[in-house]
């Protein structure tokens, strides 16, 4: 098994953990805790570290697992919109693909797309605000 694989295992099992309640109540009692020790330590500067390393080195690994999720989901997304716009035969298929396109073509892109839109209200009366009812 690849590093890479290893890494997406490990951040699919710690995104799915700590996006249940069980985790944010384990978060929870460790912060209540470690609230109980504080009189046992006198409120000390070293109490006061260990909270402060402890939430930090969390929050630096929880970025990078955050991240890892969210390209993957991102992805994921954009593999399935792809195949709908393949699969539908009005579809524009150069519209495949299009996050790899540089900024100012998507603009470009985005702005055509919004004058179509503009002028399809034009010429069509206004749609109700209930998109489910008549």
């Amino acid at each position: 098994m690849t590093w890479s694989h290893r890494f997406d295992a490990i951040a699919k099992t710690s995104s799915r953990f700590t996006g249940r309640p069980m985790a944010f109540a384990l978060a929870v009692a460790l912060i209540v805790g470690w609230l109980l020790l504080g009189p046992l330590f006198g409120f000390s500067d070293t109490w006061q570290l260990v909270i402060n390393t402890a939430t930090t080195i969390v929050t630096f690994l929880m970025v990078f697992v955050i991240q890892n999720t969210q390209n993957r989901d991102t992805e994921a997304m954009q593999i399935k919109l792809d195949e709908l716009i393949r699969a539908t035969e009005a579809a524009n298929n150069a519209m495949l693909d299009l996050e790899e396109l540089d900024e100012r073509t998507l603009d470009a892109i985005r702005a055509r797309y919004e004058a179509m839109a503009r002028l399809s209200r034009e010429r069509k009366p206004a749609v109700s605000e209930d998109p489910g009812g008549d």
